[in-house]
């Protein structure tokens, strides 16, 4: 048996492979065109451009034009007459007018098709179709990714993903572990929406290149690059809320190798609302400086990136006076969070050999988060220290057999000092948590032909406090023709749980917070699948896709506020915890110019509380979507709606009053949320203006005995919808774009 395995592996290894052409399309600015199609001439074999504007296809025998088609440019075809040739294509755009030199409509978000992984990429097209504000205000129209407020007085939020909070989900800029312990609560409100170029989107189980965790996906954001992005581009937003923004970016090509950019930003939320008269404010008052300096280099052989950022925050919220709460407020409520963030990377690329993509990457990065906070008399401080570390290795031995290994290294350390008490009297509590990982990975692919990939990577690591644990992970995708693929995945996943920074906003609550001793790392397993079709329509193509995943917890820190209604209590799962979420999507450019996505969501999440299988609380059951686009012929207008379908869902166990009444209702409703945008082209940019939550749904009383904030009965973690009614806003772009 031994021996016949040999020889299968040897066999496989050897196997001929048919010539591939691979090549990168861009733009006559250098930009990446993604979502290009790429066929042979006289044949239905195709593929499209990727997120860098890369492309792989097989070459047949009997056919050598190639042809390359995307709207808005002209097509282009290339005579390939060699085998495994490497392509170098720039499209050119198809007309120029006196007052609109870009007439393309780019795509927005994109499945990438050729990744084994099942991906979606945000292009920056579709992060102009709303008020884009930061990460969190990114996926309006992305059927797949919710994003809410974790609470009412801090104004925190929290992305889910496959049913799951956001803490499952693995963060990353530019593929580097990013927004961590600390910065989890608030880091959506860290990457300012004109600073990034776009966000991919991995669901299930990933690559273990990037570590252990995202053990529901991945979130990597790409932020403009120095050697592509325009010369001086801004952006102006105001709302009807008093929200101000301004952002600025400037980039240098010092010479063919070099550039450098700078990236400013700043937003002020000037007032604190209170429109539901409760007493509190709706929304925390922000005001945020941001600032990013980028470097590159790109020679023949080596490729070097490196920047540093720093970001001064201050969030204030809490009891206001407004109206009948103006008299007699001699000793308020009041939240206050102030941080000031450090950020810098640098990336190496030692290039080996082009053609099989051999290669050796080192990649440095370093923050330091120092946040100081009250909660009513509650304190929180924190000074986090991360530093992480990654040498790649990578190579293709043939087109079908390619490689990829590792070694890794991450550090967090948190120096706390808190007092979860509104007692004064109470001392303040000195903590630091650190913990180290070490680890290896080594990753295996294996592509027949572009029709069949396969994808499994092991990695092993080593935790200062969890000792040595193993990740594996597995996908494999199939094409049995241009019309349909198929996906499915499995893998592990890992994290360590650093309850105080990750939760702190839920000090905003007289609930008493209850840590248990020796929490477990927590464990995962993620299986998934999906299959995806782009079936040819009236002369258009139809996109249908449908996916389900499952992920069950071997080990878990529960958040559990249903035991005890004046409690919130961090304790190790005991019985069972799961989530499954099943997806179907359709889009159709019923016309030119036009795209309609229609997308329903539903979401099965338990966990055992206490000894009782329940619905997680304040999690949907389903959502359904509806994003609509549509841009004039000349590129002059383009007019964006979406509408969300959110279900209802469970409320944590609610307590009796002296009344008999419920404190609060068992379940909530479903509501129905409406955004639009207007934008009219310019030559030297755009001017913007629409309506969020157009619907003016607001929930209701968000804030529990918010008229006795000193009490144990507060409560303003119990959200579910918006907090704020509807709102406008304004805003107008400006680039001067190379030539």
């Amino acid at each position: 048996m031994k021996l016949l395995k040999i020889v299968l592996l040897f066999l496989l290894f050897y196997m001929p492979v048919s010539a591939q052409v691979t090549g990168t399309i861009t733009d006559i600015t250098g930009e990446p065109v993604v979502g290009a199609n790429v066929f042979w001439l006289g044949t239905t074999q195709g593929t499209t451009s990727d997120a860098e504007g890369t492309f792989s296809i097989q070459k047949p025998t009997s056919h050598h034009q190639l042809v390359i088609t995307f709207i808005g440019f002209e097509t282009d075809t290339v005579s390939v007459s060699g085998a495994d040739a490497v392509l170098d294509i720039v499209l050119k755009e198809e007309v120029e007018l006196s007052e609109v030199s870009v007439v393309t409509r780019k795509l927005g978000t994109l499945k990438l098709r050729n990744s084994v992984m099942n991906e979606d990429m945000i292009t920056y097209a579709e992060l102009c179709r709303a008020a884009c504000c930061n990460l969190g205000e990114s996926f309006v129209t992305n059927p797949s990714v919710d994003v809410s407020y974790s609470d009412a007085a801090t104004g925190a939020k929290q992305i889910r993903l496959l049913g799951l909070s956001g803490t499952y989900v693995q963060m990353l800029t530019e593929n580097i572990p990013n927004f961590r312990g600390a910065a989890a609560p608030y880091g959506l409100g860290y990457v300012p929406g004109p600073w990034m170029q776009s966000i991919q989107v991995s669901k299930g189980t990933s690559s273990v290149k990037n570590g252990y965790e995202a053990l529901t996906g991945q979130i990597n954001v790409e932020f403009k690059k120095p050697q592509t992005a325009d010369i001086v581009s801004a952006n102006l937003f105001a709302a009807t809320s008093q929200r101000y923004e301004a952002n600025a970016d400037v980039s240098v090509r010092l010479n063919d190798q070099w550039s450098t950019m700078i990236l400013a930003h700043y937003e002020n939320e000037t007032k604190a609302h209170d429109s539901n008269d409760d007493g509190f404010a709706d929304v925390p008052t922000v005001e945020q400086y941001h600032l990013q300096n980028r470097w590159a280099y790109f020679g023949d052989r080596y490729v070097f990136q490196a920047g540093i950022k720093a970001l001064q925050e201050d969030r204030k919220s809490g009891q206001i006076t407004h109206g009948a709460h103006t008299a007699n407020l001699h000793d308020p409520y009041t939240v206050g969070i102030r941080t000031d963030r450090y950020e810098a990377f640098m990336k190496n690329a030692f290039i080996f050999d082009k053609e099989k993509n051999t290669n050796l990457a080192l990649i440095l990065s370093g923050s330091l988060h120092n946040q100081d906070s009250h909660f009513g008399r509650k304190l929180y401080d924190v000074d986090q220290k991360n530093f992480y570390s990654s040498l790649m290795f990578e190579t293709e031995f043939n087109p079908a057999h390619s490689l990829s290994t590792g070694l890794s290294f991450n550090y967090d350390g948190f120096d706390q000092r808190y007092r979860l008490t509104n007692d004064e009297s109470a001392p303040r509590i000195s903590q630091f948590e650190k913990e180290a990982v070490s680890g290896a990975y080594a990753q295996y692919t294996y592509n027949l032909q572009d029709k069949l990939i396969v994808m499994g990577g092991l990695r092993g690591d080593y935790s200062s406090e969890y000792g040595f644990f193993v990740t594996p992970r597995a996908h494999i995708k199939y094409n049995p023709n241009e019309l349909v693929n198929f996906r499915v995945s499995a893998g592990k996943g890992y994290r360590m749980n650093h309850v105080l920074a990750e939760n702190n906003y839920l000090m905003a609550s007289g609930r008493k917070i209850v840590i248990d001793a020796n929490l477990d790392q927590e464990e995962a397993w993620n299986f998934g699948g999906g299959i995806a079709s782009y079936i040819p329509l009236f002369g258009k193509i139809l996109n249908l896709n449908a996916e389900y995943y499952y992920t069950n917890f071997l080990k878990q820190v529960v958040v559990d506020m249903d035991t005890h209604p004046h409690e919130v209590r961090f304790t190790n799962l005991d019985g069972h915890s799961y989530s499954q979420s099943f997806q179907v999507e359709a889009s159709y450019p019923f016309f030119d110019g036009f795209t309609f996505t229609a997308a329903y969501r539903r979401t099965d999440a338990k966990t055992n509380y206490n000894g009782v299988l329940l619905e997680k609380p304040l999690t949907g059951k389903s959502k359904g979507l509806l994003t609509a686009s549509y841009q004039t012929p000349l590129g002059l207008w383009q007019f964006d709606a979406t509408l969300q379908l959110n279900g209802g869902g469970r409320m944590p166990t609610p307590y009796t009053l002296t009344g008999g009444e419920f404190s609060w209702k068992e379940r909530y409703k479903g509501f129905e949320q409406l955004s639009a945008q207007v934008t009219r082209y310019f030559r030297w940019g755009s001017v913007y203006i629409g309506g969020e939550n157009l619907t003016n749904f607001t929930q209701k009383n968000p804030i529990i005995n918010a008229s006795d904030p000193w009490s144990d009965g507060f409560d303003s973690t119990m959200i579910w919808g918006p907090v704020h009614g509807a709102k406008g806003y304004i805003g107008i772009r400006f680039n001067l774009a190379r030539d």
